[in-house]
């Protein structure tokens, strides 16, 4: 059985949706952002009497011309404040519009998103099942960890989700169109993320208010739970956003070891983070964005594309070659008439000799040197076709 849902519809989805998705994710991210910046802000109160309330730290700061004083109790406050808010909902609707897209753009459109035959031949349901029991699984192993190695070592614990990342970014390679790849790994970081508001820092949240409302002392493992919980959707913050943003760039997702390029750029994600997380608590370790620098600038001169000079004696391509080429593969999207989308990706219109010409070095990203293009290879673009494109960016890229 295949999906299949109309351009038109699919185009106002994606767009509803992930301007939604955007919103939410803003406002969940500014959240954890500030809260863990607040945490490393804190210092110990300065007068007796709060401590005696509870006080564990507080902090000055200064915003929208206004003086404010925050104050964070070791547990919980004598008594139980009204109002008080709550911040979870810009987790959960940011899950939800992330995972609507995901249906949208890639399960309802399997075929030329997230199925790629050269990869792995998989029918559409065998390929969304997978897709959603990885959703499933990366939450039920990352949570048996923090329960268990996470409760003696935080740096074993890391270095198991580490190994955990590289090994199912390297398995989603091999299942699925590269571009949905990398998707798909950050959904399922995305997944635990949400989750570990859901089932862990919102019930932690709720065991410490009902201790406060049934007149018993909180226990402050509750604090630890959520605290611990916290930090992780902290650090996996930076190497989601990558994830989700790197089907702009085909260069990274197309390689042939784009697995082990995303695990670099999101650990170097999570190193920036870092940086962050101490200079907030006064430390300034200098080296962090230095060799985070320097990591991004080997990561892009080991995946810089080979060059494409032509053979010697390589035969002649003319423009029309190309032009059918491009008519028959790239114009069912490429067009401002497509017939496989409801309008252009990007823009990008490829109708006449200028247009050809002018994403001549786009083409040879996309269609040459990565072979990401056509998505899932709809249109059946050949080798002999890619490499015809290739000798005519070699030679010029000459249009009339």
């Amino acid at each position: 059985m295949t999906l299949a849902i109309d351009p038109y519809v699919a185009g106002w989805l994606d767009l509803v949706f992930r301007w939604f998705h955007v919103i939410a994710a803003i406002v969940w991210i500014g959240t954890s952002f500030y809260f863990v910046a607040l945490d490393q802000h804190l210092h110990e109160p300065r007068e007796e009497r709060d401590r005696e309330r509870g006080v564990g730290g507080e902090s000055w700061e200064i915003h929208g011309g206004g003086f404010y004083r925050i104050e964070k109790f070791r547990v919980a406050p004598l008594q139980l404040p009204k109002p008080l808010h709550w911040y979870k909902w810009e987790a959960y609707w940011t899950w939800l519009t992330g995972f609507a897209l995901l249906v949208v753009l890639y399960y309802l459109q399997a075929s030329t998103s997230l199925i790629d035959p050269s990869v792995a031949d998989l029918t559409t349901w065998e390929a969304v099942v997978i897709s959603l029991a990885g959703l499933a699984l990366a939450w039920v192993v990352y949570d048996a960890l923090c329960r268990t190695v996470g409760q003696r070592s935080e740096l074993a614990l890391a270095l198991c989700i580490l190994g955990l990342v590289a090994l199912a970014s390297w398995g989603a390679s091999q299942l699925f169109a590269a571009r949905a790849s990398y998707l798909q790994i950050g959904a399922m970081l995305g997944t635990i993320m949400a989750a570990n508001v859901l089932f862990v820092i919102i019930p932690a949240h709720w065991e410490l208010v009902r201790a406060k409302e049934a007149g018993r002392e909180p226990d402050p493992a509750a604090n630890r739970r959520g605290k611990q919980r916290s930090v992780h959707n902290n650090y996996l913050t930076l190497p989601v956003l990558f994830a989700m943003l790197a089907g702009h760039f085909p260069f990274t997702y197309g390689h042939d070891h784009a697995w082990a390029v995303l695990v670099c750029l999101m650990v170097i994600g999570a190193w920036v983070r870092y940086y962050f997380n101490n200079r907030h608590a006064g430390r300034t370790l200098w080296w962090v964005p230095i060799t985070a620098v320097a990591g991004i600038a080997a990561v892009a001169v080991w995946i810089r594309p080979a060059s494409t000079a032509p053979a010697a004696g390589s035969t002649k391509v003319t423009f029309a070659q190309v032009q059918t080429v491009v008519a028959e593969r790239c114009a069912p999207c490429h067009s401002q008439h497509p017939t496989l989308v409801a309008a252009a990706p990007l823009g990008i219109v490829l109708d006449t000799a200028a247009q050809i010409h002018a994403q001549a070095v786009r083409i040879e990203s996309v269609a040459v040197e990565t072979h990401v293009m056509p998505l899932g290879n709809a249109t059946h673009m050949t080798d002999g076709e890619r490499g015809l494109l290739a000798a005519w960016i070699a030679q010029g890229a000459k249009a009339p």
